[in-house]
């Protein structure tokens, strides 16, 4: 733990193992609810001054993480392969993207704009200034371990909050490699502060503190309705990015190749590990054959295996857990008639014998009562469904209490707007599979979460309005 700038020990070690091989990757200390309070403690303390600096005071921080972020580029990258297993490749893109957040958010420390509103009265002169809410409690998820932790962090510190950042257990080095930038560029005690252990004591202390005023959570529905709950006891303002069951449509008029490569990109991208990934793959019937046959074809082709070989297209998941839930999913559909193209299995010789490898997988004539289409999947399986009509597909693909992200391909455009419209999501890609970016907004609806992250949008959670009226 890092606490009011401080690298601190406990009795208790907690080993970090990488999911390809099983071999130790590292040890780190867990805390729970006394260290968790010094952090907020030491947050407090921070506070005044820290809110107190110039905007260009606190960018000239943040620009300084940045220039460290790029000294220590492939150094990171190395470090999430092995916590959590991804490929190279996908871990050298969240680096830049942890790189991109804090470049952002340096320079929007600059843009924390107010207004002066019109007075009713002569002599009042009445103005709206933003300032920061606080100090900020982070919780951050393991699928993306370092640009979830930037994507809070950033927008924090820019607009004058002070942070306890909790990671998850499963992948907390890279954090810590993200605290050891903090440190060696002087980031003032306290401001931000690291604590890793298990959830429940952690999260007890941050959400029973009267001292925190936000907490921003990336994970589950199911945790972010806890954590809902218990932030009513202090009125805590929070910010939710939960769980998604993403429908990705392809109309009959779309480019079918553009779609399957946006598909296979967005799919196994982290190895299906992602909130954001497409989970119900509606295909219109009369270019349904087509689009299995060419997926089926593309997806035989992927390689899998360790994320630090430079060959290899899709990695590991993060733990047995995964392995099962994915292969429970894939066998309640083949029971209720769907069909295996491609995979279906986990991958458990030779090479792969210690690590946690599902084959990429493609099923076919998947309808909406299998539980694929209503849970989750969190893993490399696409499962295709059969619609023929655009009324028809939207109601399908509204029909959950899901609403983060949503993609569809088509070349009408007046469908484009349309359909844009009637998707029932915070975000949607048209004939995008990658819409995401650091200048525009992330988040859901529904219960996939509240709040936005990301671009000037990224500093609202983390900022109060107050207003000020003067009588001359």
């Amino acid at each position: 733990m890092y606490i009011n700038g401080e690298w601190l020990k406990t009795d208790q070690v907690f080993e970090v193992n990488n999911p390809a091989t099983g071999e130790k990757v590292d040890t780190v200390y867990f805390v729970g609810e006394e260290e968790t309070n010094r952090a907020i403690e030491a947050a407090e303390k921070a506070f005044p001054q820290w809110a107190a600096f110039t905007a260009e005071q606190r960018s000239s921080y943040l620009w300084r993480i940045v220039e460290k972020l790029q000294e220590k580029k492939e150094e990171l990258a190395q470090i999430i392969t092995k916590e959590m297993g991804k490929t190279i490749h996908h871990a050298r893109q969240e680096v830049g993207s942890t790189i991109a957040f804090f470049q952002w958010y340096a320079e929007e420390a600059r843009r924390i704009y107010g207004d002066i509103i019109p007075p009713s009265i002569a002599n009042k002169r009445i103005q709206a200034i933003r300032q920061p809410i606080g100090v900020v409690g982070a919780i951050t998820p393991w699928n993306f371990p370092l640009s979830m932790a930037a994507r809070k962090l950033g927008p924090a510190l820019a607009t004058g909050c002070t942070v306890i950042l909790k990671p998850s257990k499963e992948a907390p080095l890279s954090s810590i490699a993200l605290f050891q930038i903090f440190d060696e560029i002087g980031l003032p005690k306290g401001v931000a502060n690291l604590v890793i252990g298990s959830s429940g004591p952690i999260a007890n202390a941050l959400m029973n503190s009267k001292i925190v005023r936000k907490i921003s959570f990336t994970g589950s529905t199911e945790v972010g309705k806890v954590l809902i709950a218990q932030s009513a006891h202090t009125v805590k303002r929070v910010s939710m990015e939960l769980g998604g069951h993403a429908p990705f449509i392809v109309f009959e008029d779309a480019d079918i190749d553009l779609a399957i490569d946006g598909l296979l990109r967005s799919k196994f991208g982290s190895n299906g590990q992602q909130c954001i990934c497409p989970n119900r793959i509606y295909v219109q019937e009369s270019i349904y054959s087509e689009f299995a046959e060419k997926l089926k074809e593309k997806v035989q082709n992927i390689k899998v295996g360790n994320g630090l070989d430079e060959q290899n297209e899709m990695g590991p998941l993060t733990n047995e857990a995964a392995i099962v839930k994915i292969q429970e999913q894939v066998d309640n559909a083949v029971r209720l008639g769907a069909c295996i193209l491609n995979g279906g299995k986990r991958l458990s010789d030779g090479a792969y014998s210690n690590g946690y490898f599902y084959d990429p997988t493609v099923l076919s004539d998947v309808t909406d009562d299998m539980l694929i289409t209503r849970e989750e999947t969190f893993g490399p399986v696409i499962p295709l469904l059969r619609f023929q009509s655009e009324e028809e597909v939207i109601k399908r693909a509204n029909d959950i209490e899901y609403g983060l992200a949503s993609y569809f391909f088509t070349n009408d455009l007046s469908r484009k707007y349309r359909v844009s419209e009637q998707l029932d999501y915070g975000m949607v890609g048209v004939n995008d599979a990658i819409p995401f970016a650091v200048q525009v907004p992330f988040g859901g609806v529904k219960e996939s979460g509240m709040g936005r992250e990301g671009g000037k949008y990224g500093l609202d959670d983390y900022l109060d309005i107050k207003m000020i009226s003067v009588q001359i």
